[in-house]
């Protein structure tokens, strides 16, 4: 039987715990697209019909400075707000671009006021009063390996981390029914993102999103101008118009390998898979 204190503890714990969870819904609203303009963000077009989808799996194919990694601050910050024992991982391909992200979240809670209370605060991670963890990891496959029961995965410049990692994190959403993100600028057409990007997987779960820059109204057209002439074209297009191009050491461009495999009219179709005949003699 439990002694008096003990049950007298239990009732404090659920009381705070009550008391985290009313104190959460009074400054927090229900609503992410609600809790940017509570964080003093005026979400672009598309960013309004991110934050107001509920898709399990989303694609964020983005142009640099277009506010994609903003919007992942937004949605980590208020899942751990909104939901008790929740826990979100934001992953990139090297610990300054998670810290990068992480640090927008950071912001965002301390321009709030820090309505739930922290449990404990680091440079890469936050643990709240009411049990929800926010991680930021560099991401590989070593590193995320121990975490299951993840409510939002996301990973940050998807397009240059290892394949590997990619294969290890699913499952981590498998019981939990946990989302995923996943944002990233191109980086030629190679990696799990451009493979599901382009739909070579043959996944249709995916909610695409495509924002050239010159869909953000915060980039002059007179910078990208500029930038185009300073990048040369391969770069500026993949940097700044969403366009997956081909790796610089490849011999042969893409379009010109599908050309040769497409049939023309009165001629064998090529077999990519035949042998070439060595010559004799």
């Amino acid at each position: 039987m439990a002694s008096s204190a003990s049950l007298v503890r239990e009732i404090r714990s659920l009381r705070g715990a009550y008391d985290v969870r009313r104190l959460a819904a009074s400054l927090v609203p229900a609503e992410p697209a609600e809790f940017a303009l509570k964080v003093g963000i005026r979400p672009d077009p598309w960013q309004l019909r991110l934050l107001r989808s509920d898709s399990s799996r989303v694609l964020l194919n983005c142009s640099r400075q277009s506010g994609k990694s903003t919007m992942a601050a937004v949605l980590a910050l208020h899942k751990a707000l909104i939901k008790p024992a929740a826990l979100v991982l934001i992953l990139a391909p090297s610990e300054r671009q998670a810290k990068e992200t992480f640090g927008k979240v950071a912001t965002m809670y301390r321009k709030l006021g820090h309505p739930i209370p922290a449990d404990s605060y680091r440079k890469m991670g936050v643990e709240l009063s009411n049990r929800s963890r926010i991680e930021a990891l560099p991401g590989t496959e070593k590193t995320i390996r121990s975490f299951s029961g993840v409510d939002l995965l996301i990973v940050d410049e998807a397009s240059r981390v290892d394949d590997a990692l990619y294969y290890a994190v699913r499952p981590m959403l498998a019981v939990s029914g946990g989302r995923l993100l996943m944002l990233s600028t191109p980086w030629g057409r190679r990696g799990v993102f451009y493979a599901e990007w382009t739909g070579d997987r043959g996944s249709s779960a995916w909610e695409r999103y495509e924002v050239p820059a010159t869909e953000c109204p915060r980039i002059p057209a007179e910078f990208l101008e500029e930038e185009r002439m300073a990048l040369g074209e391969w770069h500026y297009r993949q940097e700044y118009c969403c366009e997956f191009m081909d790796v610089n050491d490849q011999v042969f461009a893409t379009e010109a390998l599908d050309r040769s495999l497409r049939p023309v009219p009165g001629k064998e179709p090529l077999d990519p898979s035949a042998r070439v005949p060595r010559k004799q003699g």
